[in-house]
């Protein structure tokens, strides 16, 4: 028989192996594996705060791989040193741990398919609640894994990436119930994930269609020390218009990265002139910049991130505001107290940035298709990522992955790739290190340029799908989900 240290280090390395199934390393079978020996010691627990130290301790390790990449970021702190990167991760970790405990002490008294479809519904829930609370973090949600499963994360256009979590635990539990020699109700489980892993695979098997829209996504690969250095937005914009493709007779769309130009683009007309140069007269510019906030008397009090629509006479057509902002990165929570311990935000600047109103639809002159607009981590937020009566054409996620270690990165593609599945919508991605890419409306990578690299994506954006379930309902179907498997859990251990 296992001491209790012994069992809680085997949950914690089942934790860490659980995380092992999203990009960059898709080994999606060592998640189920890990979260059936989740499920197996959570039927083995005799009180409520056993089954919540084994859900915590199993998502502490799963959360811990998860997020290592923050790290990086403080690297980017004069005052503090870097090793406080991992402070950060271990605090982060520690509570996002909060709700796999919580979801295994919810289905603690039950067993076999009933333990099974509870804590499927439970750790739903969960993850539901975790992209909502202090501002939501829904960061790898366990439905990313079945994104190497083709098939089987088509189902996100109905259920979305929070529905696909409940399937990834219930084949987990699958697996569980096989290992109990409950063969039936594992097999039936198995089966079922299967068969709509199958199905899922029909409308893969016709080519992506594609418009008539071209795009030049320009990858300088400027990191972080660079963009920020003292001459930063001349050697950045030298490079990425060294970069980018000269104008042609067709019409493009030239897309730069969030905040590819670290300064006030709208108080600068000489430097979108310059842009501008750079356009023919049917193209447009597609770029991220600063904003200032300012009072009357012209002081700044603070700034907004922005997407900026140039023409080729550098005049802005259209710009987006960024509305979730990244707590410590884009401003600081309780500035007076901890700008007095010498921390500062991870961004450079004594400014705070402020939200904006939420996502837009930007239309595009020309003849180009609509864009919703999204910046950085905007993108991870499921069933947030379009204006509600106002549907994009395609999708544009621009962002600085120079923060990211590159398991990061890789994770932020994926993410990408489930919502072009939720909304049925293709997607581009423009980040200044890599992944730039491509995506179309069902989550394939059609183009992209990998990290570490400079160069140019010219693609054609992939055309649109028929609104989805999901993009209609939004969270609704895969909350009904969670509840119908909770009750129907419940139900069953009653009979």
């Amino acid at each position: 028989m296992r001491s209790a240290a012994g069992r809680r280090g085997l949950l914690f390395v089942a934790g860490i192996i659980s995380s092992l199934g999203f990009a960059p390393w898709n080994l999606w079978p060592l998640t189920l594996i890990g979260l059936a020996w989740l499920i197996r010691e959570t039927a083995t627990t005799q009180t409520l705060r056993e089954a919540a130290k084994a859900g915590w301790v199993f998502g502490f390790g799963h959360f811990l791989l998860g997020t290592h990449w923050i790290a990086q970021a403080f690297q980017y702190q004069q005052d503090m040193p870097a090793w406080t990167g991992w402070i950060g991760v271990l605090l982060l970790s520690a509570y996002l741990a909060i709700f796999p405990a919580v979801a295994a002490a919810s289905a603690r008294r039950l067993a076999g398919l009933s333990l099974v479809l509870s804590l499927a519904g439970c750790w739903t829930i969960g993850e539901a609640l975790r992209g909502v609370l202090f501002s939501g973090f829904p960061w790898n949600p366990l439905g990313a894994v079945a994104l190497p499963m083709a098939g089987l994360a088509q189902g996100a256009a109905i259920i979305g990436g929070l529905g696909l979590t409940a399937i990834i635990v219930l084949a987990a539990g699958g697996l569980y119930l096989i290992g109990k020699r409950q063969w039936r109700a594992g097999a039936a489980i198995l089966g079922v994930t299967a068969a709509a892993a199958i199905a899922g695979l029909m409308p893969l098997r016709a080519p992506t269609p594609l418009t008539a829209a071209r795009l030049h996504i320009v990858q300088a690969d400027i990191g972080q020390d660079e963009k920020w250095s003292e001459d930063g937005v001349e050697r950045a914009v030298a490079k990425y218009l060294k970069l980018s493709p000269t104008s042609t007779r067709e019409a493009r769309l030239l897309i730069w990265p969030e905040a590819a130009i670290p300064d006030l683009l709208d108080e600068m007309p000489a430097m979108r002139r310059r842009l501008g140069a750079q356009l023919g007269p049917n193209d447009l510019m597609l770029l991220g910049a600063l904003k200032a906030i300012r009072e009357v008397d012209g002081r700044a009090i603070a700034a907004r991130n922005s997407l900026f629509v140039l023409d080729s006479e550098g005049g802005i057509l259209a710009r987006y505001d960024k509305k979730r902002l990244v707590p410590f990165g884009e401003f600081l929570p309780a500035r007076a107290l901890l700008n007095a311990i010498g921390l500062d935000r991870l961004a450079p600047g004594a400014l705070d940035f402020w939200p904006g109103p939420g996502p837009r639809t930007l239309p595009l002159p020309g003849g180009f298709p609509a864009v919703g607009p999204l910046i950085c981590y905007e993108m991870i937020f499921d069933g947030r990522v379009t204006e509600a009566d106002h549907r994009p054409a395609w999708l544009l996620n621009v962002s600085n992955d120079a923060w990211f270690a590159g398991a990061g990165a890789e994770m932020h593609l994926a993410q990408a790739r489930l919502r072009s599945i939720e909304e049925g919508l293709p997607m581009a991605r423009s980040t200044p290190t890599g992944i730039s890419a491509v995506i179309d409306a069902n989550g394939r990578v059609t183009a992209a340029m990998p990290r570490g690299t400079a160069g140019v994506i010219d693609a054609r954006l992939p055309a649109a799908n028929p609104p989805t379930p999901f993009s209609h309902t939004g969270r609704i179907l895969p909350l009904l989900l969670a509840a119908m498997l909770m009750l129907l859990g419940w139900r069953l251990a009653k009979r």
